[in-house]
């Protein structure tokens, strides 16, 4: 049987900012932590050792995949941060359009620097993937 990776830890989420290397991707990672809690009022949890999430829901697929994942989260990654939000929202590429500097992958939103985006925007995306997903999934 599959084993998911990501999974809620009760693994630090400030020890896991302190030990990002580059000073400038930890002050954008303490930013983004009160952005993304101030927005949803959930506290923040890691999953698994890099994704820092807020909220979750369980998900069940067609094929029998099931599991458990954040509504929303953020990684800073060596390379870019990468901002996770609900595959499928509707309202979420008319959204980066107005988002700043950025590129996407599936579910996936990667940026530079929290200074290269419209901080108003993503309090937006993040508002409209927890409540597409809410509605979708029965939201923890």
């Amino acid at each position: 049987m599959y084993e998911l990776k990501t999974k809620e830890t009760d693994n630090s989420v400030i020890e896991f900012i302190e030990q990002v290397e580059s000073p400038k991707k930890r002050e954008d990672a303490y930013r983004l932590l009160d952005i993304f809690t101030e927005t949803t009022g959930f506290e923040a949890k890691m999953w698994g050792p890099s994704i820092i999430g807020f909220g979750s829901y369980h998900y069940k697929y067609e094929s029998g995949h099931e599991g458990d994942a954040p509504l929303v989260g953020f990684s800073p990654r060596k390379a870019k941060i990468s901002l996770y939000f609900a595959p499928g929202e509707p309202k979420r590429e008319e959204l980066l359009k107005q988002f700043g500097k950025h590129t996407t992958g599936k579910a996936c939103v990667y940026v530079n620097k929290v200074a290269d985006i419209d901080v108003d925007v993503l309090k937006a995306l993040i508002n409209e993937s927890v409540s597409f997903l809410k509605e979708m999934y029965s939201a923890i």
